[in-house]
C-alpha cells in the first residue's frame, strides 16, 4: 500500500481526484470503457467534487457501481447513498451507466441482480473510505473475509450507526437503519486498483489500527494492505497517530 499525507482535506481530495481521473482515462484508452466502484459519505465530498470537475473524462464510457446502501431507507432521505450519488456524481457528470442499490424493496433480489452485473467484468478502480470502527464499505468488525458473494446484507454495529449520527445524516441513533447492503470485502479486493480517501481526526485511530496493527476482520480495512495496487490518501489529522516509522516507510506527500 502507498500512503500519501496532505495538509488538509481539500488538498487531499484534489490530489486523489487527479489520481482517479488518470486511472479512469487510462482504462478508457486501453479498453474503451472504465468500470468503477464509488464510495459515499462525508469523507468523500471534497474528492468527488474535484473528480466531477476533472477534464477529459468521457463519462459516457464509464460504468458505475456503489459500495453500500441502507436497507429500508427511501431515496428521498438525506442519508440515502443513492441520492448522494445522484446529486454529487451522476447529475454533474451525465454518467448514464450506473447501478444503484435500492434497499427499499427486496434487498435479496438487489444483491443477486446487481452482484451478477458487477461480476460480469473486471472493475478498474474502486474508491473506498475507512469507517471510525475500521469498517470497509459497511463490513463492520468482525468482517467476513472469506465469502465470495459480491454483495451482502449486513447488520450495522453500534459504532457504525453512531458515526452516521455524528456526521449529521440522522437526527438520532434510533433513526439509523440496522441493516444495509454492502459490497463484500473480497469483491472490493477484486478491483485492479483501490483508492482510499480518509480525512479527519475522527478517523485517526482507525487508520492507525488498519495500517500498523494485525490484518484482521476486527479491523476490516486492514485487508487493503494485501492489495497489490492500493493507495490511501490521508490528511494531517487522519495520519496524526501514525508512527514516524510508518510515515517514513511510505510515499508521504506534503
Amino acid at each position: 500500500m502507498i500512503v500519501k499525507v496532505f495538509d488538509d482535506k481539500l488538498s487531499l481530495g484534489t490530489a486523489a481526484a487527479a489520481h482517479a481521473a488518470r486511472s479512469i482515462r487510462c482504462a478508457i484508452a486501453g479498453r474503451g470503457e472504465a468500470r468503477i466502484v464509488v464510495a459515499t459519505g462525508a469523507s468523500q465530498l471534497e474528492f468527488l467534487g474535484a473528480l466531477t470537475r476533472a477534464e477529459n473524462i468521457d463519462w459516457s464510457r464509464v460504468e458505475m457501481f456503489h459500495l453500500d446502501e441502507y436497507v429500508g431507507l427511501p431515496i428521498t432521505h438525506p442519508a440515502s447513498f443513492r441520492k448522494y450519488l445522484l446529486d454529487r456524481l451522476i447529475s454533474k457528470t451525465g454518467i448514464t451507466r450506473y447501478h444503484l442499490l435500492d434497499g427499499t424493496g427486496d434487498p435479496g433480489e438487489v444483491v443477486r441482480r446487481v452482484g451478477a452485473l458487477l461480476q460480469s467484468a473486471p472493475v478498474d478502480i474502486a474508491f473506498a473510505g475507512i469507517g471510525e470502527n475500521g469498517h470497509l464499505a459497511f463490513n463492520d468488525p468482525p468482517a467476513d473475509f472469506q465469502t465470495d458473494e459480491p454483495y451482502l446484507i449486513v447488520n450495522l454495529d453500534e459504532a457504525c450507526r453512531c458515526q452516521q449520527v455524528g456526521e449529521g445524516w440522522f437526527a438520532n441513533f434510533s433513526e439509523v437503519p440496522a441493516q444495509a447492503i454492502s459490497m463484500s470485502v473480497r469483491q472490493i479486493l477484486q478491483a485492479k486498483e483501490i483508492l482510499s480517501v480518509v480525512p479527519d481526526a475522527r478517523k485517526a485511530a482507525a487508520v492507525k489500527r488498519c495500517l500498523e496493527e494485525e490484518i484482521s476482520p476486527m479491523a476490516p480495512a486492514s485487508i487493503l494492505r494485501t492489495h497489490p495496487a492500493a493507495t490511501i490518501y490521508l490528511d494531517r489529522d487522519s495520519a496524526s497517530l501514525l508512527s514516524p516509522a510508518t510515515l517514513s516507510a511510505k510515499d508521504a506527500a506534503r
